[in-house]
């Protein structure tokens, strides 16, 4: 069974401690939170209220509460971008609000399209609030992160950028959608292949954005924009195949989610597009259409080598990661906390 643990990076850097992750999370969401707050507070109070729900910060009716919130991976992303470059990290606070923003709009909407009740342990937005007004605040959540960073130096292209990752995300979520459609056997089934580009487009762009927002604003030259860019593509990669194996695997106290969750919600997650290549695949599509043993499915499954070629898959996305940063002129402090940061977000406690 796979565990989280310290790793070491080709290039000899301890990467993924725990420890240095939060540090790295904690810092970064101080130096972003008044920045949020603030741009959050020029909404109009009801879906000022609404954002502020879904950040955490307060109950509905908007009584304050330390709720559980993101990690706020994004944000840190932005702000070491622009460390990376050279800069002081308030040069990134711009383009991790804005990230912050659509990143939140997008959860707002995605939880609509596919019935999710809940978030983070919470009634999701729609359910608290009404899917009109939860619509209706994540649109004025993308509008706001526009604004954010027009308002910057160079905010044309920051928002050229912005937009170019909002496109991948609105394509990788179209075609998730349409996954559901298609038969789990035979020339239409999904492949892992697309699978990858699903997502890199919804999670990995978005990845990118932040990191390549970050150094774009902090003075960074193109070539290592594009660098971090890659960089967080290859990330979100490697993440959204560990949430598919703590979908599956998980520990319910951890993930806040129940065990065989994705089995139950028939997602066809990377573990079960492998599994359905191998010669178990048509018991194992026996017993995801029955959807009444959702733990023989998970057992199936990791027999095939569903499990084991995932996290193949992750470590490879992690050495391209890897190759890509060592390309990057990096200080030796934002290289440790970006290393510890990268490592740490594909070694969730699986």
């Amino acid at each position: 069974m796979e565990t989280a643990r310290q790793a070491t990076s080709p290039h000899g850097e301890r990467q993924g401690h725990p420890a240095d992750a939060h540090r790295v999370l904690d810092r970064c969401r101080a130096l972003v939170r008044p920045a949020l707050s603030e741009a959050v507070g020029r909404l109009h109070p009801w879906i000022g209220e609404m954002a502020a729900y879904s950040f955490g910060w307060c109950e509905v009716g908007g009584a304050p509460v330390a709720a559980p919130g993101g990690k706020g991976v994004r944000q840190a992303l932005a702000v070491l971008g622009a460390e990376v470059a050279g800069a002081p990290a308030r040069a990134g606070v711009a383009a991790a609000v804005a990230v912050e923003l659509v990143h939140t709009f997008s959860l707002l909407h995605d939880d609509i399209m596919d019935g999710d009740a809940d978030r983070r342990r919470r009634p999701a937005v729609w359910k608290a609030y009404g899917t009109g007004p939860a619509v209706l605040a994540g649109d004025a959540l993308f509008a706001l992160a526009v604004e954010t960073l027009a308002a910057q130096p160079g905010g044309a292209e920051a928002v050229r950028t912005l937009s170019a990752a909002l496109g991948d995300l609105v394509r990788g979520q179209a075609d998730d959608l349409l996954f559901t459609e298609r038969p789990w056997t035979g020339p239409e089934r999904v492949r892992p292949d697309e699978y990858r580009a699903v997502a890199e487009h919804k999670t990995g762009a978005l990845l990118g954005c932040a990191a390549a927002l970050g150094a774009a604003l902090g003075g960074a030259a193109p070539e290592t924009v594009a660098a971090l860019d890659r960089v967080g593509r290859h990330l979100g990669i490697a993440f959204q195949i560990v949430d598919d194996v703590l979908g599956i695997w998980g520990d319910p106290r951890v993930t806040g989610k129940p065990v065989h969750g994705d089995l139950r919600e028939r997602k066809k997650t990377f573990p079960v597009l492998v599994a359905l290549d191998s010669p178990v695949g048509g018991r194992l599509v026996a017993l995801l259409e029955a959807g009444d043993a959702p733990g023989a499915a998970a057992e199936l499954i990791e027999q095939a080598g569903g499990r084991a070629a995932a996290m193949a898959e992750a470590r490879r996305h992690i050495a391209v990661v890897d190759t890509a940063l060592a390309g990057v002129p990096l200080g030796a402090g934002a290289a440790a906390e970006l290393r510890a940061l990268l490592g740490f977000l594909v070694r969730r406690d699986i």
